[in-house]
């Protein structure tokens, strides 16, 4: 098989690089766009002159003033940022034979087609998006999206490191572990208490020893670890969301009824959202009555789930907070939004929708071959289908 060529790209201190582009001033001064320390603000962007205070991105902007009692706090301007990035992503989309927009600076290339080089392509577009739109930027270049985008964050800001195919685990392996996809501070707190302080080192542990530890999950940890990842770079822009909805023939004004839709519709996205590679951290419910009032409610994930499972429960939730038992309804329908490349920060203690992924890869294969219906789940059969399923045994 031949090797892919993916490159990943990343927009410098993006917001602060445009602010500098409108306030020449700003450069080399340590400032963070973000809210007011006044209130709950946080800090959305700091600029490395910034950054050198330890100031990142996230922090309380009132701790971020304390650790630089100088520090030049501004508004964030999303409009104007877009408008920049449009320029940069249009350039890269018109250049590249495919290109994935992930989030507002950064992107995914694949340039597998082309017979040049993917580091020469990487500092051609570095030095025309430098010169054209004045913004800097960091550029991985490896075999798969995992390895690209650590490659980007080991090189910034402004650089361009490459991973040869064949040496992807040996460039992880020194990287502190929590530079790996999914492991945040309580994973990275679990593994140092069994000293395992490298991606590299994580890597050494057999896989039967991280499903014991982190269940299923841990899997993928291993396979990260090795710098696996076979997903691809999907052409176009970012969703914003995907969802279902169903408008019923009769109004529902059963539970049963309801959540036997509900599970349909969770099913169906995430399939889709397997189907595309992607995961969103944000579950809607649409809910529409008879009389044509709609109420929409969502809620927010603490990481981004593709999983029916959880889509589900957290759509019981929503469903819950808007309807009351016995009242009709019109139109139902779920959505999942946030969406991006898929992650997980590795729970030890909430497994309730932790699925067996080989499994759920079989039924979406099943599913495309022969139907949505092909398989379901109990709680999605119709009454007389399990009376009829109860005879035949």
């Amino acid at each position: 098989m031949t090797n892919r060529s993916i490159l990943h790209v990343d927009l410098d201190a993006f917001f602060c690089s445009v602010e500098e582009i409108l306030d020449p001033e700003l450069k080399g001064k340590a400032f963070v766009v973000g809210g007011r320390p006044d209130g709950r603000g946080v800090v959305a962007s700091a600029s490395y002159a910034a950054r050198a205070f330890g100031i990142r991105s996230a922090m309380p902007t009132a701790q971020a003033l304390r650790l630089a009692p100088g520090l030049i706090i501004l508004s964030s301007r999303h409009g104007v940022y877009g408008q920049h990035s449009k320029k940069v992503m249009d350039h890269l989309r018109k250049s590249a034979p495919i290109m994935q927009k992930i989030s507002i600076d950064e992107a995914f290339l694949d340039v597998s087609a082309d017979l040049r080089p993917g580091a020469e392509l990487a500092r051609q577009w570095q030095n025309e998006i430098l010169n054209l739109f004045q913004l800097p930027t960091s550029w991985g270049i490896a075999t798969n999206k995992l390895v690209a985008k650590i490659a980007t964050e080991v090189g910034k800001p402004g650089g361009l490191v490459t991973v040869p195919p064949g040496e992807e685990t040996a460039f992880l392996a020194p990287l502190p572990v929590d530079m790996l996809w999914g492991v945040g501070p309580k994973t990275k707190s679990r593994l140092e208490q069994i000293n395992i302080y490298t991606i590299g080192e994580l890597a050494q542990v057999p896989a039967a020893k991280l499903r014991t530890l982190f269940g299923v999950v841990g899997l993928e940890l291993a396979s990260r670890a090795r710098g696996e990842d076979s997903s691809e770079v999907r052409q176009g822009g970012e969703p914003r969301s995907m969802s279902a909805e169903r408008t019923f023939a009769q109004d529902l004004s059963r539970s049963a009824d309801l959540h036997k839709a509900l599970l349909q519709m969770s099913e169906e996205v995430g399939r889709r959202l397997r189907r595309d590679g992607l995961a969103g951290r944000t579950i809607r419910l649409k809910i529409r009555w008879p009389d044509f009032q709609t109420h929409t409610r969502q809620l927010k994930l603490e990481q981004p789930t593709d999983h029916d499972g959880e889509i589900y429960l957290e759509a019981q939730k929503l469903l819950a907070s808007l309807w009351a038992e016995g009242q009709p309804v019109r139109l139902l329908g779920v959505g999942v939004a946030d969406l991006s490349t898929p992650w997980r920060q590795l729970s030890l203690f909430e497994r309730a929708w932790e699925q067996d992924e080989r499994l759920q890869t079989a039924l979406d294969d099943i599913r495309s071959r022969f139907g949505p219906k092909a398989v379901r789940r109990a709680g999605g059969l119709r009454k007389r289908d399990r009376k009829n399923d109860d005879g035949n045994r």
